[in-house]
């Protein structure tokens, strides 16, 4: 006689995991900043072994990695709106949201500390910079293909995203709709 199969769920075990790793981690870089806890503080935060972390992700930096491209990806979509115009202003109004909102000033900094801790944490800036710029390049060259006349990706991360980081880090006022339209606007 066959055995019924076992349904299995969608997710199941492994994503509750990941998503209840992920978001120990980013409270803690909101309650402790970069640097300030461990991969056990990580697992005891997520209610998940020590070992269960690194079987998965093998380092701290590495699931800080993985936590940063996540949800930078999952945060920011590429907009698809028909126009250059159209989807440079969606895709600005996307990441003005992403980084004001609840976990983006961790996520921002989770970045930027990335970058500067030794040879493994430049990997991974390297790494989440190069997700960021292949994303904005799909977006431009789709607009090539149109015909419009499309700024460099560098242009963009310069004249449109830097400027939001750096208020957003150095609490220099709010992102408004204006003053992100206005970023666009000159960079076109």
């Amino acid at each position: 006689m066959d055995e019924p199969q076992r349904a299995r769920r969608p997710g199941g075990r492994g994503a509750r995991v990941k998503a209840a790793v992920h978001q120990a981690v980013t409270d803690l870089i909101n309650e402790r900043g970069y640097g300030e806890f461990s991969v056990g503080d990580v697992a005891a935060r997520a209610g998940v072994a020590d070992s269960s972390v690194y079987r998965r992700w093998g380092s701290l930096e590495a699931l800080l990695t993985d936590v940063a491209l996540t949800r930078l990806n999952a945060r920011s979509p590429m907009p698809d709106t028909g126009t250059l115009a159209g989807d440079l202003h969606a895709y600005a109004a996307n990441v003005a949201r992403e980084i004001t909102g609840p976990d983006g000033l961790a996520l921002l900094r989770l970045a930027v500390a990335l970058s500067g801790s030794g040879h493994q944490g430049q990997q991974a800036g390297d790494d989440l910079r190069a997700e960021r710029t292949r994303q904005l390049q799909s977006m431009l060259d789709r607009a090539r293909e149109r015909g419009e006349n499309a700024p460099d990706a560098f242009d963009l991360l310069d004249h449109v995203l830097a400027p939001m980081y750096v208020r957003v880090l150095f609490g220099m006022g709010p992102l408004t709709p204006e003053y992100v339209d206005g970023l666009v606007d000159r960079l076109l």
